[in-house]
C-alpha cells in the first residue's frame, strides 16, 4: 500500500512496463489510498504474466479480478498497476532477467527481494524497511492467484506505517472487535544464531526495548536438531508442489528461464516420492514441536526476519545460494506450520533496514497487527 505514490510510477522500475492495469478507487475505509499488485494476481482483461514472457504469450486475459484485488478496490483503494515479480515466484531476491530488477528505495544498490512461498512477504519487508505480514495459511482466499506450492502459498501485504497496515488488515481479514494481545514473548535463540553478528546485535537491542510490552520474556531453541533441517524438509515439499504446478506447461512450451529458476526446477523435477513421504513426516514433527512452543496460549515468538539487510544486486549465483539457505532456515518456521508472521521495520544495520519478526499461533493475525501498532507507538 502506498499513501503518497510517486508521480512517475516507473521511477523505481517496479511496475510492469507492458501492462496498463489500473482500477479506480472510490468510497470506503481505504479511500484515498493506492496500491500495487504483484503480477501473479488476476485483473480482469489483463494477462497475469508471472514474471515470464512465455507465460504471458501462452495465457489469455483474466476474466475476473482476484479476490484480494477486488476486496481492496471495493474498500475504496485505487489499483495503480502490476509490479514485476520473480519468474513464477521461484526466486527470492527480486531480480528478473526478462523485465529487470526493481530498485530498493531504502537500499539503492540492494536487492528488493521476491515473494516465493518460502519467504513470502517477510523477506522483501525486511530488505525494504516495510511492515509485512504472512497471514495464517488459508486465512485469505487465493482465488485468482497464480499458485506455486499450494500447501505453503498465502497472500500478504505491505505498508510503510503501522496505521495504514492495520487499516488494510481490517479489510482483508474481515476483522471485528479488539483482538487479544499475547502476554509472553519467546526469543528464538537458534533463529538469532543464524543472523550475521551485526544484525543479531541490532535486533536484540530492539527486542530489549519491546520486552516491556509483555508480562514475561523467555528464550527457547525451537528446533531440537537444527532450523536448517527444517528448511531442507520444506525445500523437498515445496519443490515437488512447484514442479507439479507447472510441469505440463513447461513440457509443452519449453520456456526460457534464468539460470537460478531453471536450476530450481531441475532440482524439483528430481525429487522422489520417497523423499516427499519422509519430508511430510518431518513436517508433522515440526508442527508438533511448534505446538509445544505455543502451548498455553498468549505467546508470540520473536526472531530475525532475515539474516542481514538486503545483499547487493548482481551477486554471483554461488553467493546467493548460501544466503538463500540461511534465510530459508528462518522463514521455514512459519511456512511449515502455517502460522502468521509479521516483520517490523525497527532496525538499521549500516544504514540499511532489516526486519524483526513476531510469529503468532494460527489465527493470531489480528493480534500481531495490534502488537505492531503498540510497538510503533512505543517508538
Amino acid at each position: 500500500m502506498i499513501q503518497n505514490p510517486h508521480p512517475n510510477r516507473d521511477a523505481l522500475n517496479a511496475f510492469c512496463s507492458d501492462d496498463d492495469t489500473h482500477l479506480p478507487g472510490g468510497d470506503g475505509p481505504l479511500s484515498g489510498l493506492t496500491f500495487a499488485s504483484k503480477d501473479i494476481f488476476d485483473v480482469a482483461g489483463h494477462i497475469t504474466t508471472g514474471g515470464n514472457p512465455a507465460w504471458k504469450a501462452t495465457h489469455a486475459p483474466a476474466e475476473a479480478n482476484a479476490w484480494v484485488v477486488q476486496q481492496l478496490v471495493d474498500a475504496g483503494a485505487e489499483l495503480a498497476g502490476k509490479t514485476i515479480t520473480d519468474e513464477l515466484t521461484r526466486g527470492i531476491f527480486g531480480e528478473n532477467v526478462h523485465y529487470g530488477t526493481p530498485v530498493n528505495p531504502r537500499a539503492r544498490d540492494g536487492c528488493p527481494a521476491g515473494l516465493p512461498a518460502g519467504g513470502s512477504v517477510r523477506v522483501p519487508a525486511s530488505f525494504c524497511g516495510l511492515y509485512g505480514l504472512r497471514p495464517t495459511h488459508g486465512r485469505i482466499p487465493r482465488t485468482g492467484m497464480m499458485l506455486q506450492a499450494p500447501s505453503y502459498d498465502t497472500i500478504g501485504w505491505f505498508a510503510r506505517d503501522a496505521e495504514t497496515f492495520g487499516q488494510v488488515g481490517k479489510v482483508l481479514l474481515a476483522s471485528s472487535g479488539s483482538p487479544g494481545v499475547p502476554l509472553h514473548l519467546i526469543i528464538a535463540e537458534d533463529a538469532f544464531e543464524l543472523a550475521e553478528s551485526d544484525t543479531r546485535s541490532a535486533l536484540m537491542a530492539a527486542v530489549e526495548e519491546i520486552g516491556s510490552l509483555f508480562d514475561s520474556v523467555t528464550t527457547v531453541r525451537l528446533s531440537l536438531t537444527s532450523l536448517t533441517d527444517w528448511s531442507n524438509q520444506q525445500q523437498v515439499l515445496q519443490s515437488r508442489e512447484a514442479w507439479e504446478s507447472v510441469r505440463e506447461w513447461i513440457d509443452r512450451v519449453n520456456p526460457a528461464f534464468s539460470f537460478e529458476v531453471s536450476d530450481r526446477y531441475v532440482l524439483a523435477r528430481s525429487v522422489t516420492d520417497e523423499q516427499v513421504a519422509a519430508a511430510q513426516l518431518r513436517r508433522e514433527e515440526i508442527v508438533a514441536r511448534m505446538n509445544e512452543v505455543f502451548q498455553g496460549g498468549e505467546k508470540v515468538v520473536c526472531l530475525p526476519t532475515t539474516i542481514s539487510p538486503a545483499p547487493p544486486t548482481g551477486q554471483a549465483v554461488s553467493q546467493r545460494h548460501e544466503l538463500r539457505l540461511r534465510n530459508s532456515a528462518i522463514t521455514s518456521i512459519a511456512g511449515n506450520t502455517g502460522r502468521p508472521q509479521i516483520s517490523l521495520p525497527l532496525v538499521e544495520v549500516g544504514g540499511l533496514p532489516v526486519g524483526l519478526s513476531l510469529l503468532g499461533d494460527r489465527g493470531a493475525d489480528e493480534a500481531l497487527i495490534s502488537l505492531a501498532s503498540r510497538v510503533a507507538g512505543q517508538g
